[in-house]
């Protein structure tokens, strides 16, 4: 369980910190250079702030984090593909990639995490069943 627990929050932080960077990222000229348009800026600043927000918030529900996980998912493709677009070599184009399977071992020890977390309140509540029944 603690093994789970700490990949689980070491891979989250490290989206965390990949978000937060790509946020910066956004208001240099590296993002002018991609030649992606100005509202998309806006539209993708508010959606990783949220996405953050939700995935480090350990109270969201597991519904709303895995909607999280599926934007960053799709933020890392078009990422990729934006700067591949805009001519940057091979390995520059590829860097997003790695950072999705970062996001997919989150999302995985997540599941652990939360599968291990229902297990003992479902064996919780039985016990209790038990000892009431036995009454």
């Amino acid at each position: 369980m603690k093994k789970n627990k700490t990949v689980y929050w070491i891979t989250t932080g490290i989206i965390g910190a990949v978000m937060l960077f790509s946020l910066y990222k956004m208001f240099t000229s590296d993002y002018d250079r991609l030649g992606l348009p100005h509202y998309l800026r806006i539209e993708l600043s508010v959606f990783k702030i949220l996405g953050l927000i939700v995935l480090l918030i350990p109270q969201f529900s597991i519904k709303l984090k895995e909607w999280a996980y599926a934007g960053f998912g799709i933020v890392l493709i078009s990422a990729s593909v934006a700067h591949y677009s805009s001519g940057d070599e091979l390995m520059r184009s590829l860097e997003p990639l790695v950072f999705i399977i970062i996001l997919a071992v989150s999302n995985i020890y997540l599941q652990k995490v939360r599968n291990i977390a229902d297990d003992r309140m479902t064996q919780k509540s039985t016990t209790r069943g038990s000892l009431l029944a036995n009454l």
